[in-house]
């Protein structure tokens, strides 16, 4: 590429995008309204364009067929319609060219115009057409369109001296006609070939009888039924619609014209021209043309006026989308846009946007939360470990100050049980710090033992019982209170009675911390002398484990429990479920305060005192591990005043339930066979039971597991207590780890 073909590709592609950025600069709005008044313009004048087209020609097609029609009938008819010329009746034309030796006063061809329309103020119009008879550059019998020349009628005589019969051979006719005998009509000798007529004569008069001095000096005359007409340019007080009218061109039909030749044969004569103006169609052509006009403005304008309205009504979301955006981008993330029907293309990316906004938002207020709770995190973690090191820091530098004085070695010995306590204290919490790390790595817990829940919550009434022996402990069975109607729902509802053994999968010590944790509490914050309940049950739900560990500690996530297990129990379809209740009559825990005591440090008292002994961990630590177990945990206000924790374990799907054995079999089978405790029972074939933790699905449930854990009966669990023994084979009787926080 030459350099100068380069300069001129870069200076056009310089102005292409100078313009498209002045085209980028247009509103949406505006382009749209300009787009369909555009495609309006290019419909309308199409429209009117085919419009003007197919009527011009369906009337040009209609004279042509009319003069084809109608010529022997203006032939032989001339007398009549030359009498009726001056009324207006005739529309016709018609010139007789003699080409056979007759010739006028002067010795040239004859030419006689018998018929001539004559409009208003005598004016008339003469078509342009060849003369002496030339045919050259038309074809006799096809029809070609002529154009004409406007003039005025200036003097009228009668014809006393000529005729515009050139032979009476026949018979003599003064009146002036053609021949009117039906040989001699102008119907023959149609088909020779030639081209149309091209309007040439350089004069703009035309051959007649005679010539006379007229004012104007055109010294034109045209013969017409025994009257003379002398033609001249039309005068100035002539209307130009007029004058326009006559200056219209003419469709004119050439034909052969012969007579008899006297020997009984057939002769050419000449040549006739048969013609009818255009005016009227050019007229109509004209008229249908300004209402097109006018109704394609009328169009233009209202159909602009509808589209800018229609327009700015459909780009009206999308302004508002533009305002919601803007005050999001200010800060105010909880603005949404305005609904919209989702049909459309606007609707649709206003329910997309909505959604995306409500993610955000929500997306930001727990990345908010969570910076929060870590800052707290930080900041009471701190707080905890610095006490203990401000402690040890403290009665080391008074050991060193009290070391030479008298009574140091007593005196050394208080600072260093101080200092062990401290430090006693910091590796608690750091050890429950290391719990929570690892349990929320899913490190640190095994969920694939078995564990007799029973006797877990057994031991820590037990220990309750051991650390405030004045407070009254019931034990109690929890069941599922159907709903009797809308106003009062189902409800879990307790009674006293002895337990089921309730056996289910997962990690012995850390359900057992979690039941310590929470036992540790009753104690730690409630009255001594205030009761306590502790309520067992197992009941179908239809929920799944996994969604029930997503759910947060509330109250409406219990009540979602509790309609599931509604219809758990009627359906029987769903998982059985271990529910754990400790409920306790204390000061309670305030309603806006109740979901933050599953989180980090928290304690009741502000002030963090120390009497108490606890670190704000051991309910997280709790939650944690029942969420590792798929289960859930919430804590809700106790009626008449307290706290209740209810803790909800999976246990196993309803499909691999099998039936209870007789009374005994539990134990007889609990009981291995090598005599090692701590398995669960094995069947026939020495397989142990997949629990549903091992990605068992619902299908594969449905078959019944090699070794199906079977519950105790209350007869096995009366043949226990009775003998005042243990069954060495269950699970769960590990010792009682796990300190209350």
């Amino acid at each position: 590429m030459t350099p100068a073909a380069a300069r001129l590709k870069e200076q056009h592609e310089r102005k292409k995008n100078l313009f498209l950025r002045h085209l980028d600069r247009v509103s949406l709005s505006s382009k749209l309204v300009v787009c369909t008044i555009a495609v309006l313009l290019i419909g309308v004048t199409v429209i009117s364009f085919s419009i003007r087209t197919l009527v011009g020609n369906y009337m040009l097609e209609k004279i042509d067929r009319q003069l084809n029609q109608q010529r022997e009938l203006v032939f032989n008819n001339i007398d009549l319609l030359a009498k009726n010329d001056s009324s207006g009746i005739n529309s016709y034309f018609l010139q007789i060219q003699y080409t056979d030796g007759t010739t006028d006063d002067n010795g040239d061809p004859l030419t006689v115009t018998p018929l001539l329309p004559q409009l208003q103020s005598g004016i008339v119009s003469m078509p342009v057409l060849p003369t002496d008879g030339d045919t050259t550059g038309i074809k006799l019998g096809q029809i070609f369109t002529a154009p004409a020349v406007a003039r005025q009628v200036k003097q009228v005589q009668s014809e006393s001296s000529q005729s515009t019969s050139p032979d009476n051979s026949d018979k003599s006719n003064d009146s002036g006609n053609s021949e009117g005998s039906s040989g001699s009509n102008g119907s023959s000798g149609s088909d020779s070939s030639g081209g149309s007529a091209d309007g040439q004569s350089g004069s703009d008069t035309q051959n007649g009888t005679g010539n006379s001095d007229s004012s104007s000096g055109s010294g034109q005359s045209e013969s017409s039924g025994g009257t003379i007409r002398i033609l001249g340019n039309p005068s100035g007080n002539v209307s130009h619609s007029i004058i326009s009218a006559a200056n219209s061109p003419w469709r004119i039909l050439p034909l052969q014209f012969t007579g008899p030749d006297g020997k009984g044969g057939e002769k050419v004569r000449g040549v006739v021209y048969i013609g009818l103006s255009l005016s009227d169609q050019i007229d109509i052509m004209n008229t249908l043309t300004r209402y097109c006009v006018v109704v394609g403005i009328a169009v233009l304008l209202l159909g602009g006026s509808l589209s800018t309205l229609i327009i700015q009504h459909t780009l009206t979301p999308l302004k508002r989308m533009e305002k919601a955006a803007a005050k999001i981008a200010a800060g105010d993330l909880s603005q949404r846009i305005p609904s919209a029907p989702e049909n459309t293309e606007v609707g649709s990316l206003a329910a997309s946007l909505n959604t995306m906004l409500a993610r955000i938002e929500s997306s930001f207020h727990e990345q908010e939360e969570t910076t929060n709770k870590m800052k707290r995190f930080v900041s009471d973690a701190s707080h905890e470990l610095r006490t203990p090191l401000a402690a040890i820091h403290g009665y080391a530098e008074l050991y060193k100050m009290q070391r030479d004085m008298p009574g140091a070695l007593e005196r050394a010995d208080e600072s260093i049980e101080h200092i062990e306590k401290s430090s006693q204290r910091m590796t608690v919490l750091v050890e429950d710090l290391l719990s929570l790390a690892r349990l929320d790595e899913g490190r640190g817990i095994d969920v694939t033992g078995t564990v007799r829940l029973s006797s877990l919550v057994t031991d820590a009434v037990d220990d309750l019982h051991a650390l405030d022996p004045e407070r009254a402990i019931t034990r109690q069975i929890i069941m599922l209170e159907p709903a009797r109607d809308l106003n009062h729902p189902a409800t879990l509802h307790v009674e006293e009675g002895d337990w089921q053994d309730v056996t289910l999968p997962g990690d012995a010590s850390r359900l057992r911390q979690v039941v310590t944790n929470i036992v540790g509490n009753i104690h730690r914050y409630t009255p001594v002398d205030s009761s306590a309940e502790a309520a067992l049950g197992v009941m179908p739900a239809a929920i799944d484990p996994k969604q029930l560990a997503k759910m947060p500690a509330t109250d409406a996530s219990l009540r979602r429990f509790i309609d599931a297990a509604e219809v758990g129990s009627s359906m029987q379809t769903g998982y059985k479920y271990a529910v754990l209740r400790f409920i306790d009559h204390g000061p309670g825990v305030p309603d806006a305060s109740r979901s933050q005591i599953f989180e980090r440090f928290y304690t009741a008292d502000p002030s963090r005192a120390r009497e108490k002994g606890g670190t704000g961990l051991g309910m997280a630590i709790a939650q944690s591990v029942v969420k590792a177990h798929h289960g859930f945990i919430c804590a809700t206000a106790t009626d008449g005043g307290g706290l209740t924790l209810t803790v909800v374990l999976p246990i196993e799907p309803m499909a691999s339930a099998v039936a209870a054995q007789p009374a005994g079999a539990g134990l007889a089978s609990g009981k291995a066979k090598d005599g090692k405790s701590g398995k669960g029972a094995k069947n026939a074939k020495g397989k142990q039971k997949s629990s549903w933790f091992s990605g068992e699905s619902r299908g594969q449930a449905a078959q019944p597991p090699a070794q199906p854990v079977q519950p105790v009966q209350p007869a096995q669990v009366a043949q226990v207590n009775a003998s005042g023994q243990t069954n060495p084979g269950q699970p769960g009787q590990s010792d009682r780890s796990g300190q209350p926080s």
